[in-house]
């Protein structure tokens, strides 16, 4: 209920408004049944803009610490996640990998659509990185169609520690179906993974038009996080 005030009253008319979406291919998203919608992820807006476009409800997993945040506004977050029927997914490890999975095998046995960034986590300087491949676990597994999705524009309106976005126009562009039956039955083989994970990203890179890098974006944002900290608090030489 509160996912469709939010979508329709509260929240939708107000991103439309501040983001004027320009729309491109929404007809290549299902009418009904179940269906991955795998996409970049370039801002904090992402999480609701494309809810707002969509005829149907969708379901992301959202990373658990918008749901454990101390505080008053911790436990707003956390409330407004929910109420939007996002899922919390704990990112740290091989086994919160597999719980992320069995929670969107959950959506897609509903039938219903289920919102996925393969990056695994915000682009911290609007190019695309390497996908992860629990978006193909899960497309194979339940036998679904993979909708790639370029977001564009979202980064330059709410880049990374913006709070407020710019009021600037974005779009959302939608790709035709990708169908992975070839594949079924060969969810345990890491080659078709990764094979499967690389032609989602390649087409959400066709989409997107950004520069793409073959690493995790965790990875690299890591090793910068190291490097700044070398760089404030330098070794002593050794003597």
């Amino acid at each position: 209920m509160f996912y469709y005030l939010l979508k329709y009253v509260l929240l939708g008319p107000l991103l439309r408004l501040v983001f004027r979406p320009r729309i491109e291919g929404l007809d290549h998203v299902p009418e009904s049944g179940p269906a991955i919608v795998a996409g970049n992820h370039l801002s904090f807006s992402d999480h609701f803009l494309m809810p707002a476009i969509l005829r149907r409800r969708i379901t992301f997993l959202a990373k658990a610490e918008y749901f454990t945040g101390p505080g008053v506004k911790g436990r707003l977050t956390a409330f407004f996640f929910r109420s939007a029927g996002q899922i919390p997914v704990d990112r740290s490890g091989k086994e919160a990998g597999q719980a992320a999975i069995r929670e969107g095998l959950g959506v897609l046995g509903r039938g219903e659509l289920l919102g996925i960034y393969p990056e695994g986590t915000r682009s911290h300087d609007g190019r695309l990185y390497k996908g992860k491949v629990g978006v193909a676990v899960m497309a194979l597994r339940a036998g679904v169609p993979v909708v790639p999705c370029a977001m564009i524009g979202t980064f330059e309106a709410q880049p990374p520690g913006k709070v407020v976005p710019r009021i600037r126009p974005v779009v959302i562009r939608f790709g035709e179906p990708l169908d992975f039956s070839r594949y079924a039955g060969m969810e345990s083989e890491k080659t078709v993974l990764r094979a499967v994970t690389d032609e989602i990203m390649y087409a959400i890179l066709s989409l997107s038009e950004q520069e793409y890098v073959d690493r995790y974006a965790a990875d690299v944002k890591a090793e910068q996080a190291e490097a700044k900290k070398e760089r404030r608090f330098p070794r002593a030489p050794l003597v």
